[in-house]
């Protein structure tokens, strides 16, 4: 099995060993869109090296159903899971639940044991390659797009500028209405769609990409910050036990 497992790119196992079970962080993983995952795997580095006994693997995806047969991942026989032709709409946390038997020493009993793996699996769109997989064109689409808002703004700032000059020199007639010169400013709007945010210390590498709100925190609207889930309250009437 570590034989088998260390065949993992070198940079997972290092994400690997930084998750602790006692801090219960999840590994974060970014993948390019349209590319496959790679390798997660169900068990730190230490606990590859281990031999044990009748290990059985579970996979949990972002909507908390098993992924089991489900066609767009890969599982394999020692806990390995593989999302293939990934997509924003696969974002989210992937747990993996590890049960396997261990001998008590002293009794020579078994026991059931069980251990829960954490990885938080992000698209990453502006991963090197993504403007040839998503657009296949030679430019940058985010350049392009900040080029037309400039023109765009360019125009409207000459159209008012215009509009001025002809009231004032062809007309003679200023409406009460009236456009102010150097008036006209443009302020950049940031926003990300309801379920994303944007969090500059849990995503150092991709601070300005538009992630899935990380689990206990949801974003309803355009904003570009994820809010905390309050917890739900439930007043109990202790007369008759019911709930209120």
């Amino acid at each position: 099995l570590g034989a088998a497992l260390s065949a993992l790119p070198q940079v997972l196992w290092a994400l690997l060993e930084s998750f602790t079970l006692s801090s219960c962080i999840p590994v974060t993983v970014y993948v390019k869109v349209f590319t496959n995952s790679p390798f997660l795997v169900c068990m730190d580095l230490a606990r590859s090296h281990e031999e044990l006994i009748d290990p059985k693997y579970l996979w949990v995806g972002p909507d908390g159903k098993s992924l089991k047969g489900q066609k767009y991942v890969n599982l394999t026989e020692t806990g390995k899971l593989m999302v293939m032709g990934f997509k924003e709409s696969m974002s989210g946390a992937y747990t993996c639940t590890l049960s396997h038997k261990i001998i008590e020493t002293t009794t020579q009993e078994e026991r059931e044991m069980s251990e829960a793996y954490h990885f938080m699996v992000y698209v990453s769109p502006f991963a090197p390659g993504w403007k040839e997989v998503c657009h296949q064109v030679p430019y940058d689409c985010e350049d392009a797009t900040n080029m037309r808002v400039r023109e765009a703004r360019d125009r409207i700032g000459e159209f008012f500028h215009k509009q001025t000059y002809a009231l004032k020199r062809q007309f003679r007639i200023i409406p009460t209405i009236h456009y102010v010169d150097s008036s006209f400013s443009v302020i950049r709007i940031d926003s990300c769609q309801p379920g994303f945010g944007k969090n500059d210390i849990t995503h150092k590498n991709c601070a300005s990409c538009c992630v899935v709100c990380s689990p206990g925190t949801y974003s309803p609207n355009n904003e570009v910050t994820c809010q905390t889930c309050t917890k739900p309250q439930v007043k109990v009437n202790w007369e008759t036990d019911e709930q209120l």
